[in-house]
């Protein structure tokens, strides 16, 4: 597949019909009609300057919480590069780039004896999908540590964002996906680091016993409704182990979908579609996506 637009000419890293599938969690999907990695914030702003505007612009993490479809993505895909993976603890905050992993903002600031933060070792995903999904898991979120976030207009400019400009809910915010985040600066609580260490392997093993994070999934596929828990209204709709193609709902933990080995990113979609037609005729309620569904369905182009 040939990009219908100039590549960029930038110090890291452009190439063509990027194949994505190798970089999912779910290992599915087609390939990007290109994908750059740009080096830091002066790297990112000349590849923006060089954009057509009309180029579609697609952020990418590692993708723990995205299902690329089998056509592949149009535009440009863009994966923050190393110097935006920075991790310091400054007095009683941690400053994280928009690459870093969540759970090593945890371990930094476990090692800086600050704790609040712990939680985030439970989000297998980036500090820039945490900002833009308000990621969170038991029993807090983005929203109840972050300070301030720098963010990238589609133009190059720089803003400072503060927790209130967001406009934080369940699972989103009222930014926009029209920003791409560059880093993050939380707050922190004094605490011994082997307390937090302690509470951090609690969360480890919490998860190890309830969800399949060993296989290729691509953690909750659905939002939580008010009141209620996704995966028990799953479990009520009698979807438990049920299967599309190589797509399967997690017997361990229903709201998970599980690629077996062939799945295709159809196969995933069309079950999870499955799944909330079978929740909404058991019980009324319907389910929302959590997972990012991101490309065009069907074949690659020609």
């Amino acid at each position: 597949m040939t990009p219908r637009f100039p590549l960029p000419c930038i110090r890291g890293r452009v190439s063509a019909a990027a194949p994505l599938d190798r970089i999912t969690w779910f290992r599915v999907g087609g390939p990007a009609e290109a994908m750059a990695r740009p080096l830091d914030r002066p790297d990112l702003q000349a590849l923006l300057m060089q954009l057509p505007g009309d180029v579609p612009l697609t952020v990418l993490g590692v993708a723990s919480n995205t299902l690329v479809r089998d056509g592949g993505v149009d535009g440009l895909v863009l994966r923050l590069g190393r110097g935006f993976a920075d991790i310091r603890a400054e007095g009683d905050t941690v400053f994280a780039g928009a690459a870093a992993l969540c759970a090593n903002v945890a371990r930094a600031a476990a090692d800086a004896g600050l704790g609040g933060l712990e939680f985030l070792s439970g989000i297998p995903g980036t500090v820039g999908g945490a900002l833009a999904m308000n990621a969170g898991a038991y029993g807090r979120e983005t929203a109840d540590v972050l300070l301030d976030a720098d963010a990238m207009t589609r133009q190059g400019e720089i803003e400072r964002l503060f927790n209130a400009d967001f406009g934080f809910r369940y699972r989103g915010n009222e930014v926009g996906r029209d920003r791409i985040f560059l880093s993050a600066r939380f707050r922190g609580v004094r605490r011994p680091a082997e307390e937090v260490r302690a509470a951090m392997a609690e969360i480890a093993a919490a998860r190890e016993a309830s969800q399949p994070i060993r296989s290729r999934t691509g953690g909750s596929t659905f939002r939580n409704p008010a009141g209620a828990s996704a995966w028990e209204l799953i479990d009520r709709a009698g979807c438990r182990g049920l299967k599309r193609g190589g797509a399967m709902v997690s017997e361990m933990h229903c709201n998970f979908l599980v690629n077996t080995g062939s799945a295709s990113a159809a196969d995933l979609e069309d079950l999870a579609e499955d799944v909330r037609a079978r929740v909404r005729a058991a019980t009324g309620v319907g389910l929302d996506w959590e997972i990012e569904r991101v490309g065009r369905r069907g074949g690659p182009p020609a």
